[in-house]
């Protein structure tokens, strides 16, 4: 069983992020998640980190995969990966000032965009979790802090969407 679960909540074109304060990700835009309690779900487990950090209810989610990654030969651990898509009417007013950092609505785009130095490696997996509905385990290789290696391996699962329905 991972450790970790990561959440990017989606409204409209923007996709909510938070600039972390603590490590890893210092600095950089990524989305909201953290560590799973013992005996907690990867689906609880993200509910209620994504209310913690942003004060956002969401009933359901969608589930997109994990997210692991190697240092050189070490398993440096991974992640559930999830994705909420918000009503495009959807408020929630930022920048917002957190405990865990900045969260701010950013565009679909700008996080892509290649140029872009302050985002965390999202652009490797982004992609497949916005359009595909497989689900995937997006395996990541480093070197240091360098992507030796990236791929993205379809799950045998069944994709079940449900409505959101966000609760603030």
């Amino acid at each position: 069983m991972l450790k970790y679960t990561i959440a990017f909540l989606k409204r409209g074109d923007e996709i909510l992020l938070l600039n972390r304060e603590k490590p890893y990700w210092m600095g950089c835009w990524n989305g909201v998640g953290g560590k799973l309690l013992p005996n907690e779900s990867p689906l609880d487990c993200v509910l209620r980190e994504i209310n913690e950090e942003t004060g956002i209810k969401l009933e359901t989610i969608h589930y997109k995969g994990t997210v692991t990654w190697n240092v050189g030969s070490f398993d440096g651990g991974g992640m559930y990966l999830y994705l909420a898509d918000l009503p495009a009417d959807f408020s929630y007013s930022t920048p917002t000032k957190t405990d865990e950092g900045i969260l701010d609505w950013k565009k679909i785009d700008w996080i892509l965009d290649t140029e872009n130095q302050g985002i965390a490696n999202l652009h490797y997996f982004f992609p497949a979790m916005l359009h595909d509905n497989q689900t995937y385990e997006h395996r990541f290789i480093y070197e240091g802090d360098l992507v030796k290696a990236f791929t993205s391996i379809p799950q045998n699962l069944e994709v079940c969407h449900s409505n959101q329905v966000p609760v603030k």
